[in-house]
């Protein structure tokens, strides 16, 4: 008797070593989360895979869109669950096949069961001769079919054919957590996933300039925050207006440091948010030499005032990487809405790309730091994202 389902793949889970258990658990607890509202689907752990059951006909693409979506998986299949014998395998064979025309195909076979009578090889070669004699439109192409026909033997047998690629990486939650510094850019969203991609939740920090900056250009944070969402499991925004500071830094201060100057004003003022949620680190779009806040002159100020670690995951990549990521995550068309953030409305014209920290500090002098940094904290808006 066969039974339809989901079979998950998951890859650099399996190199955890006695941490493994660890890592499967999270990725099975927000696996639930995901369908979380789906009738009738259940998580079950099997030998080397995740399974999700009972999802119907109806609902199976909208589970597997959340899933992709869910790191840690590698791939998605849909199978055919069937007993571990020859002919109930060459049965669900058949079925996975019997939509396929005018195509071709090869058989691969994975024994994870040893107990079972026949070799992968064997159970390819039978199951591959089985679909060829008894359809007329199939044939076989071993070096680039249309269509790999896999088995697996475990307890059960799992035969399917199409694998639905995921982002991989590891399960959220399991490294820890981050605050990103959240602009209306393309660069800090995709951040953001890059390191969530590495298990770690993240919550966003947006900077805000109000009423120089417009709250069509609050409401393009807010948006971006809500395509992370299903990455992160729920999103908090946590939105910090810097108008006084801006105008602070430019009635005091030579106008060639604003740019290095509320930089590190963004810093502080997230390292305290930082502290008082319990956030491990800082995370940045920056990207190396990209604009004249990212030389390495500039990021070394910025580090400068804060203890916790600065994550950059950018720091190396090309823009064109960066815009890739933005358009496989959805984020691109609303990061190049024509609104200007806290860090664009107000722009030296020669702002310093070298500056040294001795000289920034000297005009720092000029204001009182920490009053304005507390003035920013108190009116800080939460958004809360599910």
């Amino acid at each position: 008797m066969e039974a339809r389902l989901i079979l998950i793949k998951y890859g650099e889970i399996t190199l955890k070593g006695l941490n493994q258990h660890y890592f499967l658990e999270t990725l099975m607890k927000n696996i639930r989360y995901a369908i979380k509202g789906i009738e009738g689907a259940k998580v079950n752990k099997i030998q080397g895979r995740v399974t999700v059951e009972g999802v119907s006909a109806e609902d199976e693409e909208e589970v597997i869109s959340r899933l992709k979506k869910v790191f840690g998986i590698v791939a998605i299949v849909v199978a055919r669950e069937c007993e571990p014998d020859m002919e109930s395998i060459k049965a669900a064979a058949l079925e996975v096949m019997k939509d396929k025309h005018n195509c071709t195909f090869k058989a691969e076979a994975k024994r994870g069961n040893k107990s079972f009578p026949y070799t992968s090889p064997q159970i390819a070669k039978m199951v591959g001769a089985h679909v060829l004699v008894n359809t007329d439109t199939i044939t076989v192409d071993v070096h680039k079919p249309d269509y790999t026909l896999t088995v697996e033997v475990r307890e059960k047998a799992y035969v399917y054919c199409d694998n639905i690629p995921c982002d991989a990486g590891l399960p959220l939650g399991t490294g820890g957590s981050g605050a990103l510094l959240l602009s209306g850019g393309i660069d800090s969203p995709v951040a953001g996933y890059m390191m969530m991609r590495r298990g770690m939740k993240v919550c966003g920090i947006h900077f805000h300039s109000y009423p120089y900056t417009s709250l069509e250009a609050q409401k393009k944070a807010t948006d971006l925050a809500e395509k992370l969402r299903p990455y992160n499991m729920g999103f908090t925004l946590i939105n910090v207006p810097v108008t006084k500071i801006q105008e602070e830094i430019i009635q005091k201060c030579d106008e060639s440091y604003l740019t290095v100057i509320l930089r590190r004003f963004m810093f502080r003022i997230s390292e305290r948010i930082c502290e008082q949620r319990g956030i491990s680190a800082l995370i940045t779009g920056e990207s190396l030499g990209q604009v004249a806040s990212q030389t390495i002159e500039s990021i070394n100020c910025t580090n400068a005032v804060v203890k916790l670690p600065v994550l950059r995951p950018l720091i190396g990549h090309d823009k064109n990487d960066i815009v890739a990521i933005s358009r496989h995550i959805d984020t691109y068309d609303i990061s190049i809405r024509p609104f200007e953030d806290c860090c664009t409305v107000f722009v030296p014209k020669h702002p310093q790309i070298k500056p040294s920290l001795e000289k920034v500090e000297a005009q720092e002098a000029k204001l009182d730091v920490e009053a304005l940094v507390e003035e920013a904290l108190k009116n800080i808006e939460i958004v809360r994202i599910k």
